[in-house]
């Protein structure tokens, strides 16, 4: 399947979502200078990642396309060591934020301004880990807001892809979730936002995780931050 949907969300930020079914034999010619990505794809995935690794890369640069198309096929996406994604060419000043779960791949690209995209499949593992990531005040509400176990479910997977997405945006080793990354009080709701706190060492910024579910059985959340 082609690009699901390219949504402006900002002047300068453009959210993207790709729903696979193609093979690594698809997705290939699909990418601008494939031979120079061959040497990046992580020599031990299997077929449904490479497919999620290809996807990702060739939703990004579906979105260079859009936003920055006078380079779009000049530019390279690369991964830092802590696995985050970053353009290496004339694209450099745009941020990118990457995820995949399952048969989706969200990517989040921004002219200025930090972002953060995450997507996950539904199930009960963030559940089974919620002390782990939640603080004692946000796990909590959780248990008020679920009365059934497909509620919490997704509730709780909506949790973790939230904190997710707050990390990511943060772009910095060594964050506790727990502690670190705090989510304020939401309705929960099909779509919706959430507040969020970012505590680092020496100040708190503030910010507005939106979310959705693209589809049965996925949550999305995504944030960005307005050019300085």
């Amino acid at each position: 399947m082609p690009l699901h949907s390219l949504q402006r969300l900002s002047p300068t930020v453009l959210l993207g979502l790709w729903r696979l079914s193609e093979t690594p034999a698809d997705l290939w010619p699909l990418l601008p200078r494939a031979e120079a990505y061959r040497a990046l794809l992580p020599a031990t995935a299997d077929g449904k990642r490479q497919a999620q690794w290809l996807g990702g890369r060739v939703l990004i640069h579906r979105l260079l396309a859009e936003a920055a198309p006078a380079v779009a096929a000049a530019v390279q996406v690369h991964n830092d060591p802590t696995g985050r994604p970053w353009l290496d060419g004339p694209g450099a000043e745009l941020t990118v934020s990457l995820s995949h779960s399952g048969a989706w791949v969200a990517a989040i690209l921004a002219r200025g301004g930090r972002a953060g995209v995450d997507i996950e499949e539904i199930r009960d593992k963030a559940q089974r880990l919620a002390s782990k990531f939640l603080a004692p005040a946000e796990w909590a509400a959780a248990q008020a807001a679920c009365t059934t176990a497909a509620e919490a479910s997704t509730h709780y997977t909506l949790l973790w892809s939230a904190k997710e997405t707050l990390y990511k945006l943060a772009a910095q080793r060594g964050i506790i979730f727990k502690t670190q990354l705090l989510l304020g009080e939401f309705e929960p709701r099909a779509a919706g936002h959430i507040p969020a706190t970012l505590v680092l060492s020496d100040f708190e910024t503030r910010h507005c995780i939106c979310y959705s579910q693209p589809s049965p059985g996925y949550v999305l959340t995504y944030c960005h931050e307005s050019p300085a």
